[in-house]
């Protein structure tokens, strides 16, 4: 399967076969990384450009210890370093970046700035996270699941919180592509955009995937397989702190709402995360949580996506 030049947006891009082909992939690459082969050079000589409007940590090092291992380098920018933060337009930037690199992962604000990015750049431009979607996330997230689970297809994943920010609108297309089960439960106000509901509801119809809004966490969580949670107050809401912890504190993920959940149920959590707000230390310590797996699993995962894109 040929995914050569393509870029990495949104998951809405790609089909439930790509994405499984993905997953083949990242299970080769880290089968031979804990088989001790951890450079496989199959980038020699490439170059990313990672740039930054966003702090980082694991999409950061997760990229850049990706790109390493398959013998490529990184070249990392922040925003204001370059000339954008002078007013050079984006097109430009990605005019001149096509010209010295062979692809392009950008961390930013408005999920616009990726697609004009990607418009002007012949390289391809991969999300790393933008106010809309966190695709490399959910790539990675999936392919957990179907790691600890053996399979994707009638999976129950609930998402408690803020059902609308980036990371749960990359879990809803994702789950709908590949048959997984997902329930969001949070307020009426904090659910996915009506674009990306159709998107998945659509998704869905070809799945089988079932697509719940319960706004109780623990009859949300009757069944789970997979229990998800994320900050409450994403990088740029700052403003909306207090608003925002009032409104959600009932969606916190303690041991008693892991309690109402399948006895083998799991716990997973994008990171960083804010202990005692969206999640307790008996739970994302406890042995139910795989978030330490899961933030592995982002830089086995994206070894395949730039395998595979460059």
């Amino acid at each position: 399967m040929n995914l050569r030049g393509r870029d990495f947006l949104w998951l809405g891009d790609f089909s439930k076969e790509e994405l499984e082909f993905i997953f083949k992939v990242t299970a080769q690459f880290k089968e031979r990384y804990y088989s001790g082969e951890r450079i496989i050079p199959v980038l020699k000589g490439k170059i990313l450009a990672l740039i930054f409007q966003k702090p980082s940590t694991r999409t950061r090092v997760s990229f850049e210890a990706a790109m390493k291992q398959l013998g490529g380098f990184t070249i990392t920018l922040n925003w204001n370093e370059l000339q954008l933060g002078r007013g050079e337009t984006i097109a430009d930037t990605a005019r001149v970046l096509s010209r010295y690199v062979d692809g392009i992962m950008a961390r930013v604000y408005s999920h616009n700035d990726l697609v004009e990015l990607a418009k002007y750049s012949s390289v391809p431009v991969i999300n790393g996270l933008s106010d809309s979607f966190h695709p490399v996330q959910a790539l990675s997230d999936m392919y957990t699941i179907l790691e600890k689970k053996g399979k994707l297809k009638g999976i129950k994943l609930v998402f408690l919180g803020d059902g609308g920010n980036n990371v749960a609108q990359s879990l809803l297309i994702a789950s709908a592509k590949l048959g997984v089960n997902i329930t969001i439960s949070s307020p009426q106000k904090y659910r996915p955009s009506k674009s990306v509901l159709e998107v998945a509801e659509e998704e869905a119809k070809h799945s089988g995937a079932q697509i719940d809004f319960v706004e109780d966490p623990y009859e949300a969580v009757k069944g789970a397989d997979v229990i998800y949670t994320d900050v409450w107050v994403s990088m740029g809401q700052e403003r909306e702190r207090e608003e925002r912890i009032r409104e959600l504190s009932k969606y916190q993920v303690n041991r008693e709402l892991m309690r109402h959940a399948k006895s083998d149920a799991i716990f997973m959590h994008c990171l960083p995360a804010h202990r005692g707000l969206e999640v307790t230390d008996d739970v994302i310590d406890g042995p139910q949580s795989i978030v330490w797996d899961q933030a592995e699993n982002r830089m086995h995962a994206q070894k395949a996506l730039l395998a595979l894109l460059l």
